[in-house]
């Protein structure tokens, strides 16, 4: 009954604060290879042969075990939990007060309304996406997220919680621009008695997967280029990180993990949208 009465913003953040339960979960394995093909050495001899995301897989497991997938998972859901439910509660604010007579967002709508929602929640959640790359990167010997934020704090100063926020930014709020106008525009072209059929939420999975993929590839330099950042102890701005990978890896190092990270964030997204989707309906609020 007191669910009933929650204002709909409220509503909104618990079911986006769901979907990122589930879909965190899933597939934190592939966060974790991203972030270790990323910030990998290049040590490598030449012809020898290339490091790709099984080879980082079966590696994890063999030298640490199956659990080590997962390592880096207790920040995630202290990211994403709240992380997604400011998403999408913001994005529902945003929508009902720009669009207040249900009329949909056209394409450039769509993308300052993903990009605006996934900055708020973006900035909000920093410190905590800093200690999350840390974790996966296996650099660090952290324990807990409140004790490697204590570390940080103590041997680095609370400015280090707030590294690579351009470029977190330059990659968040486009994928969140693009993805929402690709999946908006998606639907919209769908026919009605699709949408509305018992097959909606497959057809959901669906179109969240076709904007994942383009909206992840359009965003990977802004990737590696964060995760650079954020693992380096030295406060490097987005300019050295930059600068280090050209001259180490070339251009294809901004594109390292593209495999990885596009699985993960499309899965993730499309899983996240359904979910929230469905609870909304559920609830008898218009997504």
């Amino acid at each position: 009954m007191e669910l009933a009465l929650a204002h709909p913003a409220l509503k909104a953040f618990m079911c986006g604060s769901l979907s990122g339960t589930c879909s965190t979960l899933l597939f934190q394995p592939l966060d974790l290879v991203k972030t270790r093909l990323q910030t990998m050495q290049n040590n490598m001899k030449p012809g020898a042969p290339k490091v790709g995301m099984m080879t980082v897989f079966i590696q994890v497991v063999r030298t640490e075990n199956v659990l080590a997938l997962w390592k880096g998972v207790s920040p995630s859901f202290v990211r994403c939990i709240p992380g997604v439910g400011i998403y999408f509660s913001t994005f529902y604010s945003l929508k009902q007060h720009f669009f207040p007579e249900g009329r949909g967002p056209n394409a450039g709508e769509a993308v300052l309304l993903g990009a605006g929602a996934r900055s708020v929640a973006g900035v909000c959640m920093l410190p905590v996406t800093v200690i999350k790359t840390r974790f996966e990167s296996g650099r660090y010997n952290y324990v807990s997220v409140i004790g490697a934020l204590k570390s940080v704090c103590e041997t680095e100063g609370p400015r280090a919680l707030f590294s690579g926020l351009p470029a977190t930014l330059l990659r968040d709020a486009p994928f969140s621009g693009i993805y929402v106008m690709f999946y908006s525009q998606t639907k919209r072209s769908l026919p009605q008695e699709v949408s509305s059929s018992p097959y909606a939420p497959l057809v959901n999975f669906g179109c969240g997967v076709v904007a994942g993929v383009l909206a992840s590839l359009a965003t990977q330099p802004a990737d590696v280029v964060k995760t650079h950042v954020q693992v380096s102890p030295a406060h490097w701005t987005t300019k050295d990180a930059v600068g280090f990978i050209y001259r180490e890896h070339g251009l294809r190092g901004f594109f390292r993990g593209a495999v990885p990270r596009s699985l993960r964030r499309t899965l993730m997204a499309a899983m996240a949208w359904t979910v929230y989707e469905q609870l909304m309906a559920h609830m008898g609020l218009k997504s």
